[in-house]
């Protein structure tokens, strides 16, 4: 490893918006998982070489059938707690929702307010302030 955030990470999660309400994944509720039954963003460990945004696409693609390009995603951040994972972010017309396709990961997905994801006890904690981070720099 090399200390590079842009080699040296573990995986990557999307805040994505379709028509302005976060898409949201309910994890699975099994035993030996992080955060079980919680509320999620689509994303996850990083394989083999893969770069940041490969990753995250890939995710995105295994978990909601959703195939987005680099140039769709327009925000990015590196975090290193409590893993060093990339969080990016995307914002696309509500009309994409009639694409996703749920992958066999999670109870199923749904949208929402990014606010109301933000103020859920039910969310992944440090996800919180990083939805309302992301959706800020889109609204921007």
């Amino acid at each position: 490893m090399t200390g590079d955030p842009e080699h040296d990470f573990d995986g990557a999660k999307t805040i994505l918006l379709l028509g302005g309400r976060l898409a949201v994944i309910r994890r699975d509720d099994i035993e030996g998982i992080a955060y079980p039954g919680l509320l999620d963003l689509p994303g996850g460990g990083r394989e083999g070489g893969e770069s940041p945004e490969t990753c995250a696409l890939r995710e995105m693609r295994e978990e909601l059938g959703l195939r987005l390009s680099r140039t769709e995603i327009s925000w990015r951040r590196f975090y290193t707690i409590p893993i060093r994972a990339w969080f990016f972010a995307a914002a696309l017309p509500a009309e994409r929702a009639a694409e996703v396709r749920f992958g066999n990961e999670g109870q199923g997905w749904f949208l929402m307010p990014p606010e109301a994801f933000a103020a859920s006890a039910e969310a992944v904690p440090h996800f919180r302030p990083r939805v309302l981070e992301g959706v800020a720099a889109l609204r921007t």
